[in-house]
């Protein structure tokens, strides 16, 4: 066991605070992560601001290398670091699942910011909701552009935005998105997160690096100077030395460690009988009337859309919707207001309307009822009513009967899991195959999930759940949560299907099922991507059969199904989508949106075949293969020089936290003598039986605790966890002086063979904290001094070896004599300081170099104006020579002269705008100068008296 002498050097050094561009700076976060972290992920987020006058970063690795963990890192450093003001923007869909991701894997508190939760922060007095320092916010991209004004007025620690191509034409005025929040978040360090930095121009990629950091590059005119051509190599390797310090891309072929299964498809046909098809087309046409009143003027695309996402679902879900829609007009004809909104009432059932609305903008406006109207609305709910009692009448549904086949085919493979992930776009139709399920052969194991999971089966599993995992933190206290969670565990454990709703394909590792069924095929690509990689993910052993169910007599649903199998290839090979496809329909919402309007405009074949045709030739024209080579050579390095950086990073980062971790076990054992008693030799858990503190958090609760990343059945214990924080705290508070140590250097494992000369000297031993200040960072260095008692002096890597060494005894003595190594203290405290500056003149090297090329940026444009005029000038002098009368060669003259005195203006205002160019830089350079300016500090942590025997 190690003493307090250790144990007080060890507590130092877990709390140390370390420069940008250290790799033991992610330590901390490191031992925290409950999540096997890949070399090339602490790699990207080292890179983030690697620079202390970094800005930000651009991380644009390809899909499937987990950008997500890379932020997360970052995030859990910034927090650590008490860095608490922090925004996370990303498409509405993927909110939920950056709130879980953070929380499970890095324990960081976070809060989704949408309307209703910012209007109940109003009412109850918050009048700045993003205003919060003890939960990360995040928010759509819809609702930040529509809060910009609160984002402006907080000062952000960090801003993470996903998915960030979709602002890559913030270049272009008309993106009022992207330069709305440009604008808002001009001043916050940025990480953007995008396997798609480039996709059709490089301006997108100016656009990109710009809303990073503004002087990266200069104006938009000077960038298309220059490098709009990329034709000579000299352009080519200038903008890639500029875009290095802010863009880093890793391939998936260079990470060696990550490895995927294949995705295999499988089609259904079906074709509906005769009544579901009458009842397909008597809705389709209802929903084309010029004037309808069941659906409000100010939603009825959005509205259409969900209409028509249940109606090919299944008649159970366009029953109940039919139903709604009925009971409304029923009440609006008695002039009675109904009793919520119809999004409410469809949301039950369409669990992704208040996602999918946050995108969708419909901008017609609500009318008031005529006598006209009153008479339409009698015919209307006739006409609903028929509907309705319709697709009641249709008890047995063609895909149902498909699906059955679907998995008695994918079953009868003996080598593959028997599991199955169904996934439905409405709760009526995860009812109804519940219930075709219970009357076939796979009628054991049945598992529903969903948004509320209120069902009696789920509530049961929820119980066992919570009763078995008691007193360990995987019960979080959350119910919506813990019941993710269970439900997940029991389909890993004893379920055969698990049933599931959109709320399926966000936050949840399926990768022990490797059947994905899309019973509805969502018309957006993002979310069918989604649904694959809740099985097809990293540590997925089997290849994932993907199947889809093809309507035979709906040439539509044909083309859908087509265009995401062909298109954007969605359902086979390694990866799935291509970063290309994915990223060339920026919104994914707006696509449902193309394919919606053709669905509500197109009555025949023909015209479906037209608009679809169209709609493909769209994206070929997106998806341009010169700009992705443009992008491969401009972003990505050698593939030797990266695989091997990794696999030095890989040992590094290993090594790091196996060090930490034995450092935070060691010390925590060291405390909690008779608290608790601890299990193994590696000390990688322990049970907590009493509290060390006099009064008890109520965040350190007894029982068993372990490291993260083992078996999860206990509370897990970290450097961030509030009982580490209480014991660290205690330690470095304890006090050490006037003691004398005895180490024992025969005991010694691994031995110190450098040490053995001096068994039998004494002398004196003191560990100090060294605190620098510079560039708006603070480090913290701890210097090791020693010396025996007849002048020789050990050098400080001897001296901290010294400490390491186990302790024979340890007592009080008087005559210890700190002073003799204040000279040593100060030498080291010199060496470090000069390494400091040295290293920091590199950076405010790199920084103004990039202040200059954005001034000379700036100058281009404005010299080859005066160019162009001079080139004007000569045109007009030679036609004036050359003209045939005396009027036109006077006229030539006056335009000359006027050209002439156009170029003298403009030569003025360039010297002036050259001027302020030069003052801006100087300005920025002298903001940098004055903060290299270094503030030191130092503690002795501890001064004894040492004999080594």
């Amino acid at each position: 066991m190690i003493s307090l002498f250790q144990s007080k050097y060890f507590a130092h050094e877990l709390t140390r605070r370390f420069p940008s561009d250290s790799r033991e700076k992610l330590a901390g976060a490191l031992v925290d992560a409950q999540v096997d972290l890949n070399p090339h992920q602490v790699d990207a987020a080292l890179f983030a601001f690697r620079s202390p006058l970094s800005k930000g970063a651009l991380l644009a690795d390809e899909v499937g290398l987990g950008k997500t963990i890379e932020a997360g890192l970052v995030l859990a450093q910034k927090w650590a670091e008490r860095k608490r003001h922090i925004l996370i923007i990303t498409p509405s869909n993927l909110r939920k699942q950056w709130h879980q991701e953070m929380q499970e894997k890095f324990f960081l508190p976070c809060m989704i910011l949408e309307t209703k939760s910012y209007n109940h922060a109003i009412k109850s007095g918050n009048l700045q909701p993003f205003d919060t320092r003890d939960k990360i916010v995040i928010c759509s991209y819809q609702f930040a552009k529509n809060k910009a004004s609160d984002l402006q007025r907080i000062h952000w620690d960090l801003v993470v935005i996903d998915e960030a191509h979709r602002l890559r034409n913030v270049y272009k005025t008309s993106n009022i998105i992207a330069n709305t929040l440009k604008n808002a978040l001009k001043h916050a360090p940025k990480i953007l997160l995008t396997a798609t930095p480039l996709q059709n121009s490089l301006l997108e990629l100016f656009g990109l690096v710009s809303i990073v950091d503004e002087q990266a590059f200069g104006d938009l005119k000077s960038f298309r100077e220059q490098f709009l051509y990329l034709n000579e190599d000299q352009v080519f390797h200038t903008l890639k030395a500029r875009l290095k310090p802010i863009c880093h891309r890793t391939l998936r072929r260079q990470v060696k460690s990550v490895s995927y299964t294949r995705r295999l498809p499988m089609v259904e046909q079906f074709t509906p009988d005769e009544s579901e098809d009458r009842l397909y087309s008597l809705v389709s046409e209802y929903l084309r009337r010029d004037n309808l009143q069941a659906l409000p003027n100010s939603q009825r695309s959005l509205m259409t859309l969900v209409l028509r996402k249940l109606l090919a679902s299944s008649t159970f879900a366009i029953a109940g919707a039919l139903d709604t829609l009925a009971a409304r007009l029923e009440k609006k004809l008695a002039k009675q207001s109904p009793a919520a909104d119809l999004g409410d009432e469809f949301e039950q059932d369409y669990e992704t309307l208040n996602e999918t609305a946050e995108e969708w903008q419909d901008e017609n406006e609500e009318e008031p009822l005529s006598d006209y109207d009153l008479r339409a609305l009698e015919t209307e709910i006739k006409d609903l009513r028929s509907f309705r009692d319709l697709a009641v009448s249709i008890q047995y549904n063609a895909k149902g009967k498909a699906l059955l086949t679907a998995l008695e085919k994918a079953f009868a493979n003996p080598t593959r899991p028997r599991k199955a992930i169904i996934f439905t776009e409405s709760k009526k139709t995860q009812d109804y195959l519940m219930r075709l399920l219970a009357d076939s052969p796979y009628n054991e194991g049945i598992v529903l999930f969903n948004g509320s999971n209120t069902d009696e089966k789920s509530r049961a599993i929820y119980a066992a759940w919570v009763e078995r995992h008691r007193g360990t933190d995987k019960v979080t206290g959350s119910r919506t949560a813990d019941m993710r969670s269970a439900l997940v565990d029991y389909f890993r454990e004893e379920g055969q299907i698990m049933i599931a709703t959109e709320a399926g394909s966000e936050g949840i590792n399926l990768q022990f099922c490797s059947l994905v069924v899309n019973y509805d095929l969502p018309w957006n690509p993002q979310r069918v991507e989604q649904r694959i990689g809740r099985c097809h993910r990293y540590g997925q052993l089997h290849d994932v059969v993907v199947v889809n169910f093809v309507n035979l007599k709906n040439e539509a649903d044909q083309r859908v199904f087509q265009l995401l199998s062909e298109k954007f290839q969605l359902f086979e090979g390694v990866f799935g989508a291509s970063d290309e496809v994915l990223g060339a329909i920026e919104s994914g919402v707006d696509f449902e949106r193309r394919i919606a309007e053709i669905y509500q405009k197109c009555r025949t074949p023909e015209e479906i075949r037209s608009n679809f045709d169209q709609l493909q030739s769209e994206l070929n024209a997106q998806i341009n293969d010169t700009i992705t080579q443009t992008r491969r050579q401009l972003l990505e390095n050698f593939d030797a020089e990266v695989i091997e950086k990794l696999k030095v990073h890989q040992q590094e980062s290993q090594a790091s936290l196996n060090r930490y971790e034995r450092m935070l076990m060691e010390v925590t054992h060291h405390a909690l003598q008779g608290y608790a008693t601890f299990r193994d030799e590696n000390r990688d858990s322990f049970n907590l039986i009493k509290s060390p503190f006099e009064n008890l958090d109520k965040d350190i609760p007894l029982g068993l605790y372990e490291l993260p990343r083992r078996s999860g059945e206990a509370h897990l214990y970290r450097l961030g966890h509030p009982l580490a924080q209480r014991i660290l705290a205690k330690v470095k508070s304890e006090t050490i002086s006037n003691v004398e140590v005895v180490f024992n250097v025969s005991k010694a494992q691994p031995k110190v063979s450098a040490l053995e000369p001096y068994v039998g000297k004494t002398g004196d031993l003191a560990l100090t904290l060294l605190t620098i200040e510079a560039l708006d960072q603070i480090e913290d260095y701890l210097i090791f001094t020693a010396r025996t008692d007849d002048g020789d002096i050990l050098e400080p890597d001897l001296a901290k070896r010294l400490t390491t060494l186990p302790i024979s005894t340890m007592q009080p003595h008087s005559n210890t004599n700190a002073a003799v190594l204040d000279s040593l203290i100060q030498q080291e405290q010199a060496k470090i300081q000069g390494d400091i500056s040295a290293r920091n003149a590199l950076f405010f090297s790199a920084e103004a170099e990039k202040l200059d090329s954005w001034a000379e940026d700036l100058k281009i444009t404005m010299e080859r104006e005066i160019k162009e005029m001079d080139r004007a000038i000569k045109e007009a002098k030679r036609a004036a020579a050359v003209a045939s009368s005396l009027e036109e060669k006077l006229a030539g003259q006056k335009q000359v002269k006027a050209l002439e005195s156009q170029r003298s203006e403009k030569r003025k205002k360039l010297f002036d705008a050259h001027d302020e160019i030069d003052r801006n830089r100087d300005k920025l350079i002298a903001d940098i100068e004055g903060k290299l300016e270094q503030v030191a500090s130092i503690q002795t942590i501890l001064s004894v008296k040492w004999i080594l025997e």
